[in-house]
């Protein structure tokens, strides 16, 4: 391969709360491990590889220049963006009028709700849930209803149309967060899943606020097809959130943007975010993004998805192998699996909790996936090089579930 997805990155103390962040937030990070045992970051959702090579060149660029005043996004910006949504997602006829910055995903999700609902209404969400959606919905004063996914006999993930119409009506709602590629499941949904959504949505008059910050990670064989496409209908009514963070690991620089074609919708959200005066650009977040989308980073994003498919695999084809009562679906995107730990807890006489912490003990820090609306789960990042995956599996087969 052209780029670096082997080397192993010491990110201590170089502002990682992955590494740096174990042990003090209680209930949200993972322990500390015991003596004698490194850590393995495989919880909070960033990666553990160096980025691709243009983006600190953007950077340290513009750095040369010492003034960093007032600005404007540039054409080239903009036009950065709309020729990665044409040659990654096929969108044909985006203009800069419908993309917007964001500083972040979630803060373009309470924006829009706060454009079309009101603190106390009801919104529809899939669970299991982001935890991010969670804690920003609900300290905004929305009230969420989850439709569940449900596992199909071939272990996919499926929506519930008749259970999402259900809901909507039940509880008069008429704005909805999608998730597209799914955190923390890693579905890629397919178009018809999409238009069934959609037409959801479109029956009860919902604004769908679409989180697509995870469109570039996908794994061999599946596609992203951006909800705005799959009719006319659910481009005037869809509110789409992307960012080069997720994908090149620049959560720490800050900067999304969103794409709504429908000028009511936009101009209702833009009004939201924009009249606090904090939703405003970094400067260096900026070229952070030119950076990202030049051919180099087009060409970086197909050796990750490839590494992050051939790690996937091993991941669950172990799993599979060696830890009975540990069900895994395997993901079609993302670079996170998510454990249903329910029937080796009941075997073994253990709480999730309990298991959880004997990964922290010798250094697989995985995360608790209760927090994601999702009982006797662990969610475990896979973006590290192939040999501390291994590893990580290496210490739970034999510290953990081998008992």
């Amino acid at each position: 391969m052209k780029y670096d997805f082997t080397s192993i990155l010491d990110r201590c103390g170089q502002d990682a709360i992955a590494i740096d962040g174990l042990g003090t937030m209680p209930g949200f990070a993972p322990d500390v491990p015991k003596e004698g045992f490194d850590i393995i970051p495989m919880w909070v959702a960033d990666m553990n590889f160096p980025t691709v090579p243009t983006i600190p060149q953007a950077i340290v660029a513009r750095a040369q220049h010492p003034a960093f005043g007032y600005f404007s996004p540039t054409r080239e910006y903009y036009q950065s963006i709309i020729q990665w949504q044409e040659r990654r997602n096929g969108v044909i006829g985006l203009t800069s009028d419908c993309i917007g910055y964001e500083n972040g995903v979630l803060g373009c999700v309470i924006s829009a709700l706060t454009a079309f609902a009101s603190p106390g209404d009801a919104v529809l969400l899939h669970s299991p849930t982001y935890i991010g959606f969670t804690n920003s919905i609900e300290n905004n004063g929305f009230h969420i209803v989850h439709s569940p996914l449900k596992l199909d006999e071939t272990g996919i993930w499926r929506m519930d149309f008749d259970d999402m119409d259900a809901k909507i009506k039940q509880h008069r709602i008429h704005t909805a967060v999608f998730c597209s590629p799914h955190n923390p499941t890693g579905r890629v949904w397919e178009r018809w899943e999409l238009e069934k959504a959609m037409e959801v949505y479109r029956a009860n008059d919902c604004v769908v606020i679409s989180d697509e910050i995870w469109s570039d990670l996908l794994l061999s064989g599946h596609k992203h097809i951006p909800t705005q496409s799959v009719s006319e209908d659910a481009k005037n009514r869809t509110i789409a959130v992307y960012a080069p963070s997720k994908t090149f690991n620049l959560a720490g620089l800050v900067g999304s943007y969103h794409i709504i074609y429908n000028t009511y919708l936009r101009d209702r959200v833009r009004a939201k975010s924009g009249k606090s005066h904090y939703n405003s650009m970094n400067v260096l977040s900026m070229h952070a993004l030119i950076g990202a989308y030049q051919p180099e980073g087009y060409e970086w994003v197909d050796e990750l998805c490839q590494v992050l498919t051939e790690t996937v695999t091993y991941a669950c084809n172990f799993i599979h192998q060696h830890f009975d009562g540990i069900q895994v679906s395997k993901p079609q995107g993302t670079y996170m699996l998510f454990l249903d730990c329910t029937e080796w807890c009941k075997t073994h006489g253990k709480t999730v909790q309990e298991l959880q912490k004997a990964g922290w003990d010798v250094g697989v820090a995985w995360q608790d996936g209760c927090m994601f609306q999702a009982p006797c789960s662990i969610r475990m990042n896979l973006a590290l090089p192939l040999s501390r995956v291994q590893e990580a599996f290496r210490r739970l087969h034999k510290y953990v579930f081998t008992v």
